[in-house]
């Protein structure tokens, strides 16, 4: 039987008491149909979680735990997709363990956002990661960037790798992933490609090309077999 698990974000916990919103109690008592006195897991997202007993209006948290921090930091910088396709890039990285998502507005990227509406779906994919999380067993959830431009979108701490994947050029990963990176930014275009002057300024920014083979994948599907395929040979995926 799968494990009910429940988020709370870190300022709805204190105390050893897990505080429910409607939202929460509606879920709980309804959806699941718990009854006072089950058991259930919360995380808050950032790495903890707690065994929990439900008590009809909140949560009495038990000692807490601390999530084994990932093999490999993996941040994704994908470019806006249309339709619902950078929903499932949210929902499918956050399985496989990407640490954050960047999406980013290309020249060739079909959906255009003003600040209002990045702010938007950005709060949309943040419900997304974190309900992902909770299916997938994760305590700690992916942070979501509001879409901007590729130079923010590239922008990553000391010490981590940057990697470009674009077709028609690049080493094999395998040979593309420097030994001793604390971390590595994946970075992908729109379905239309990468502009020359968009290469070049990722080029600009240290990024090394690397490939994903001979297969022509949609830009969905790429950004999450990057992501897994990093995971894969410098972390936590096989």
């Amino acid at each position: 039987m799968t494990r009910r698990r429940l988020f709370l974000a870190p300022d709805r916990i204190e105390g050893g008491v897990g505080r429910l919103g409607p939202d929460e109690r509606h879920y709980l008592a309804s959806v699941l149909r718990l009854e006072p006195g089950a058991i259930l897991e919360v995380f808050d997202g950032d790495g903890h979680a707690w065994d929990a007993s439900f008590t009809g209006s909140e949560l009495a948290l038990g000692e807490r735990r601390e999530a084994p921090p990932p093999a490999a930091i993996v941040w994704l910088a994908f470019a806006l997709a249309r339709g619902e396709r950078s929903d499932w890039v949210v929902q499918k990285a956050t399985e496989v363990g990407v640490s954050r998502l960047v999406p980013w507005q290309a020249e060739r990227s079909v959906v255009r956002l003003d600040r209002p509406r990045a702010e938007e779906r950005a709060a949309r994919w943040r419900r997304i990661a974190a309900e992902a999380a909770r299916q997938c067993g994760r305590s700690d959830v992916p942070g979501v960037a509001v879409p901007g431009r590729l130079r923010d979108a590239l922008a990553a701490p000391p010490g981590f790798a940057r990697l470009l994947f674009h077709p028609g050029a690049g080493a094999p990963l395998r040979a593309s992933l420097p030994a001793g990176a604390l971390g590595f930014l994946a970075a992908l275009g729109p379905e239309g490609g990468l502009t020359d002057g968009e290469v070049r300024e990722c080029l600009d920014a240290g990024c090394t090309r690397a490939s994903l083979g001979p297969r022509v994948m949609r830009t969905e599907t790429a950004a999450v077999v990057a992501a897994a395929l990093i995971q894969h040979l410098a972390g936590d995926l096989g």
